[in-house]
């Protein structure tokens, strides 16, 4: 389901009880199209979350921490100057539009009161987020801008009045009746869905769907009933968010879906379900862009070494041939005297035949039976000799594949800062030129972060998420007694948990973070395998983290993002009550 104006009014009705007279503490600006306002209100500090991904625009209070850039944007440092300290007075949104309004109230260099507002606007590619003076009505900064060269209709830039968005004459259907319904559509026009998407704002595709599915057969009698009987608890405000996974699609609603049958998950509140259904989804989408030409590389190279595989594959199945071209040979030598020059092939008694049977030798007329005769010992010999050359560059290919089927599941799994990382790994390994940077340069001599969870017995583990952390974890971070994860001939992370002593529920999860870090992500009872770090070596000259091991013992999990959602809160609640 996309954020319409039903999930949008679900995020203000909860909220503005929590932020509403709050005082804005901190502002970031974790990525280019996000920011992160902390509020302190009621004694507590609330982090509201105001995204215009183009793809993932929301707004709501999120429990999730978020990396800092080194140096805040121009756009964050402003809001910092302007707001941080100011008290927020109201929360609004435009009707059911997917719009909403903060206002504040702070003081200037001067010290005297001034009032400004940030304005949401999600709205797919054209969301943005809005710094207004509210008092002259002017734009003071946007996080994205607009010039009048790409909308004639309003410009974004810092100077210019704000201009809402074009209206679209939609109606709210939270203020209709029954009989503005039968009025507002066609019923002998067709596309109902289509015409109450038109026609009504702040609906979205499956909620008209939801709409049509409880009228079951839609005409003008049964459809503005179940119109109001679907949107009846929005106005009532009373609201079930919930994730419906459905044919391995996940859906979030806050009304009851009932033409969606799959497996449901009820949460507390709107926020707990949007930061479930988010997580790890824009930050994908942040890495999508960033290891764009990476990926397509990655998949080319692998592409291509499978081709090679299938020309070597074919190579040793044509030596198989060697042992008929040799029999020609000598079948041809010892009858040399039934071919004459011109023959395109000859008859033979085949001696290695027990009926000695005859068989056709095929023969190149331009040759003569002798030049012919050791053509076919040249292709024999040619053949046996490159039996063991083929042999060993299709193990070298192999192993290739499994390296580059590794790397692309760890771009699939890597967060923004890991890309640089695995970069760096191609270009050392000699797949891509090496950029000189003095920036890169500082960050080689940095040691790789693999990322860390806490299981529920309070036991610290390790996750590799590319080949120079699984490298610097496996090899020289874990100690011998720590006990050593990864999933069974599947593409995958290293995992360590740092501890000789755990239980089975450590031991559980720790496999789960293996399979859920691993090209098996999707799938069901996922084959980990797992022991002591001292069992586990990495060949001389071995592709970066390819290792072997022994004495190992084998799990199967099926993996649960929730579970590895709550490993890692476990770590932030730890570091934030140890104060860090």
């Amino acid at each position: 389901m996309s954020f319409d104006g039903i999930i949008t009014r679900a995020v203000i009705y909860d909220i503005i009880p929590k932020i509403k007279t709050g005082r804005i503490v901190k502002i970031h600006q974790p990525f280019k199209t996000e920011l992160i306002l902390t509020i302190r209100c009621q004694g507590k500090n609330q982090s509201l979350l105001l995204s215009a991904n183009p793809s993932f625009a929301r707004l709501h209070l999120t429990t999730e921490r978020y990396d800092n850039p080194p140096e805040p944007p121009m756009f964050c440092m402003l809001l910092r100057k302007h707001l941080e300290g100011s008290i927020l007075e109201s929360v609004e949104q435009k009707g059911l539009e997917r719009i909403v309004v903060f206002s504040f109230k702070g003081r200037n260099e001067l010290g005297d009161v001034s009032y400004k507002k940030l304005i949401v606007e999600m709205m797919g590619r054209h969301s943005n987020i809005l710094f207004v003076d509210q008092t002259e009505n002017r734009i003071i900064d946007s996080i994205k801008h607009v010039p009048p060269s790409l909308s004639a209709y309003r410009t974004v830039l810092p100077g210019q009045p704000y201009k809402e968005p074009p209206h679209q004459d939609k109606a709210n259907p939270l203020e209709v009746t029954e009989e503005d319904i039968v009025r507002k559509l066609n019923f002998f026009e067709g596309k109902l869905d289509q015409q109450m998407l038109d026609r009504f704002t702040g609906l979205s595709p499956q909620i008209v769907k939801e709409i049509i599915h409880r009228a079951s057969v839609a005409n003008q009698q049964t459809l503005p009933t179940a119109f109001m009987a679907t949107l009846a608890p929005v106005k009532a405000q009373d609201y079930t968010p919930q994730i419906i996974n459905a044919g391995n699609k996940e859906t979030f609603t806050v009304l009851e879906l009932t033409h969606l049958r799959g497996e449901k998950k009820l949460f507390a509140s709107v926020h707990d379900m949007l930061d479930r259904y988010y997580y790890g989804k824009a930050e994908r989408d942040r890495v999508k862009q960033q290891a764009n030409d990476l990926e397509k590389f990655l998949k080319n190279e692998y592409n291509k070494n499978n081709k090679k595989v299938k020309k070597l594959e074919k190579t040793l199945t044509d030596a198989d041939k060697a042992n008929k071209f040799q029999r020609h040979g000598e079948l041809l030598t010892a009858h040399l005297h039934l071919v004459k020059s011109g023959d395109k092939a000859v008859a033979v008694t085949d001696y290695y035949d027990p009926e000695q049977q005859q068989i056709t030798i095929p023969l190149d007329p331009f040759k003569s039976p002798s030049e012919n005769a050791q053509a076919y010992f040249r292709r024999y010999q040619k053949l046996k000799n490159s039996v063991a050359v083929v042999q060993g560059q299709l193990e070298k290919t192999k192993e290739e594949i499994g390296y580059l089927e590794q790397l692309i599941q760890q771009v699939e799994a890597a967060s923004p800062k890991d890309i640089e990382e695995i970069r760096e790994e191609l270009a050392e390994e000699g797949y891509l030129k090496k950029r000189a940077s003095s920036r890169k340069q500082k960050k080689k001599t940095e040691k790789p972060q693999p990322d860390v969870y806490l299981s529920s017995e309070g036991i610290e583990i390790l996750v590799g998420k590319n080949n120079k952390q699984n490298e610097y974890l496996t090899n020289r971070l874990a100690r011998n007694t720590d006990t050593w994860l990864h999933t069974k001939d599947i593409p995958g992370s290293h995992v360590v948990v740092r501890s000789n002593s755990f239980g089975h529920t450590t031991l559980t999860e720790a496999a789960n973070l293996a399979a859920f870090f691993s090209k098996s992500r999707q799938s069901s009872q996922v084959p980990v395998d797992y022991t002591l770090i001292r069992h586990v070596k990495k060949p001389g000259g071995a592709k970066p983290g390819y290792v072997i091991y022994e004495q190992q013992n084998t799990v199967f999990v099926t993996p649960d993002e929730d579970i590895v959602r709550a490993l890692k809160r476990n770590t932030k609640q730890t570091k934030q009550s140890n104060g860090i």
